[in-house]
């Protein structure tokens, strides 16, 4: 099947903030404005902020398949929208934590550490893979090519799952170690 006209006028966008966003936030992440002197606040009440619209993603994604599977397609795309919502505010909170406090460093030890660093690093290499997954898979929702679309949700939906259950894990698991 043949990409539609909205596919096509979306596909450099994607592409573009596909590359544009991990980018942006791995300099940002590098960038700390307490060392670089400036006089802020840390927001260390983030954390389990963003950690919760994770575990919220993660049911609301779990509850637009369902809608979907029940014929339920306007549900489904409201509940789409709102998890893409929830994970640009996470995205958002996530960096304006870490540019304005110390990072914490896993205090874990033996096998329980390396399976911390294993679900973090997932999480992180998906979060990245999974951004044009998620925009072509919408675009092609929302432009009418169904089976295309169905066909890269199948691949999207359980990677979108696990980056938004993995990052309550590691919340979780790193939680025990922040300073307040």
């Amino acid at each position: 099947m043949a990409m539609t006209a909205e596919e096509k006028k979306y596909k450099g966008i994607i592409w573009t903030l596909s590359i544009v966003i991990p980018i942006a936030v791995a300099v940002l992440f590098g960038v700390n404005l307490q060392k670089l002197g400036y006089d802020v606040k840390p927001l260390s009440f983030l954390p389990p902020i963003y950690a919760s619209i994770n575990g919220l993603t993660a049911v609301l994604l779990v509850w637009a398949v369902s809608a979907i599977k029940k014929g339920n397609a306007k549900l489904h795309e409201n509940l789409i929208k709102v998890c893409m919502v929830c994970s640009s505010l996470f995205l958002v909170m996530y960096v304006a934590y870490h540019m304005t406090s110390v990072s914490t460093p896993y205090g874990g030890e033996g096998f329980i550490r390396l399976v911390y660093f294993f679900i973090l690093i997932s999480h992180i290499l998906l979060s990245i893979i999974i951004i044009p997954f998620v925009l072509f898979t919408f675009v092609r929702g929302i432009a009418g090519a169904y089976e295309r679309h169905k066909r890269l949700a199948r691949i999207t939906y359980p990677m979108w799952l696990y980056v938004a259950v993995t990052g309550v894990i590691v919340y979780l698991m790193i939680s025990p170690y922040y300073t307040h």
